[in-house]
């Protein structure tokens, strides 16, 4: 199904990007009329799949961060958020909340986060070619953008 309409972005992996990422996702998003806390919502999942980006992404280096949203007639919402990173090795073993590589003061909950905040979430990745988090939020029975605008 294609996009009523939608939109790219390309960041480097800084974390001063992240605020970014989340506000222009969500007045992108603003257009299909989301209630406050599906924006809200939507904003937390993609402040959590950039940081995901920025810290475990490109741990020692910058690089870009690829975002491509898009409305479509059913009401869904949908993000992609995509890195050329270093990958993650086991999505299974990742996505189980409190699990880190990095210890610390990571606490292991972003892909939980994402997950709790969206209808659905899906991980696509390889080692040494980096990782595409898509993420689903319906709006409301929202139908999307106008099209005719």
């Amino acid at each position: 199904m294609k996009a009523l309409n939608s939109m790219k972005l390309e960041i480097e992996s800084r974390s001063v990007n992240e605020a970014f990422a989340r506000a222009a996702v969500a007045a992108f998003a603003a257009q299909a009329d989301p209630t406050v806390e599906e924006i809200s919502d939507i904003k937390t999942a993609v402040s959590e799949a950039v940081t995901n980006c920025i810290v475990h992404a490109y741990p020692d280096y910058v690089g870009k961060i690829y975002i491509w949203a898009g409305i479509f007639d059913n009401g869904i919402f949908r993000v992609k958020i995509k890195d050329k990173g270093c990958g993650i090795e086991d999505v299974d073993k990742a996505m189980v909340p409190l699990f880190t590589t990095l210890g610390g003061e990571r606490a292991g909950l972003g892909f939980a986060v994402m997950e709790s905040f969206c209808d659905r979430i899906k991980v696509r990745s390889k080692p040494n070619k980096g990782t595409v988090v898509t993420l689903e939020k319906a709006l409301c029975g929202r139908s999307g953008a106008d099209e005719r605008n």
